[in-house]
């Protein structure tokens, strides 16, 4: 089956299979949130990204296997709705960026700084630390050694825009120059992109909008 990315509430994931990792995509609970779940295909190891809602959901996906972590991307309430029920079920290790931490109920094991590597299995995920959003969020880019690269952006990209500064302008402008910077200015135009909540989008797809997002300073 060919990846698109559509999810609904309910309904089946969407699994991305690439060589070296399966990446499933579901959604879940009353803001639409996007959850993924990566396997690396060599040892078996799981990952889960944002246990934002419905546990039962989550938990069906990640299956008997479990996961070794689960990587929260910022503390808005509609991202963690999940995770202690989750982390319960699972002894999974979590993460979180360091400057968000302080913000999700369910303790941080370990606080994610820009640059820092998170491995699952053999697949290795690079931070990227935005702010704006949040204080805190964090980016994970997968550079895949026989592809393009991948990019999961929490609430900070989304096809269409950057992440909601609640029209604070100093916010906005500290989120489009990260996101500008560091996913950019550093990924080429291939690199697709996974959203916090909604369709998947690319790099290339969204670069040549970035002057009028300047512009519109949202």
């Amino acid at each position: 089956m060919t990846y698109s990315g559509a999810v609904k509430i309910d309904g089946p994931a969407d699994v991305h299979e690439l060589t070296d990792l399966m990446i499933s995509k579901v959604a879940v609970g009353p803001m639409n949130n996007n959850a993924y779940l990566l396997r690396c295909r060599a040892t078996g190891q799981q990952l889960l990204i944002d246990a934002a809602n419905d546990a039962a959901t989550l938990l069906t996906l990640i299956g008997d296997d479990g996961i070794a972590s689960v990587v929260t991307t910022h503390r808005h309430g509609d991202h963690w709705q999940a995770l202690a029920e989750v982390v319960a079920a699972t002894g999974a290790v979590t993460y979180a960026g360091r400057y968000d931490a302080e913000g999700i109920p369910v303790p941080t094991e370990v606080l994610v700084e820009d640059g820092d590597t998170i491995r699952v299995g053999r697949i290795e995920l690079t931070a990227r630390h935005l702010v704006g959003h949040t204080p805190g969020s964090i980016a994970l880019v997968y550079d895949d050694p026989h592809g393009h690269p991948h990019l999961f952006t929490g609430d900070c990209l989304f096809p269409g825009g950057v992440g909601n500064t609640h029209q604070d302008p100093a916010a906005f402008a500290s989120l489009i120059a990260d996101v500008e910077t560091k996913l950019f200015d550093r990924l080429p135009d291939e690199t697709w992109v996974y959203p916090g909540h909604g369709d998947d989008t690319t790099l290339g797809a969204e670069r040549p909008q970035l002057p009028a997002w300047r512009e519109r300073g949202w």
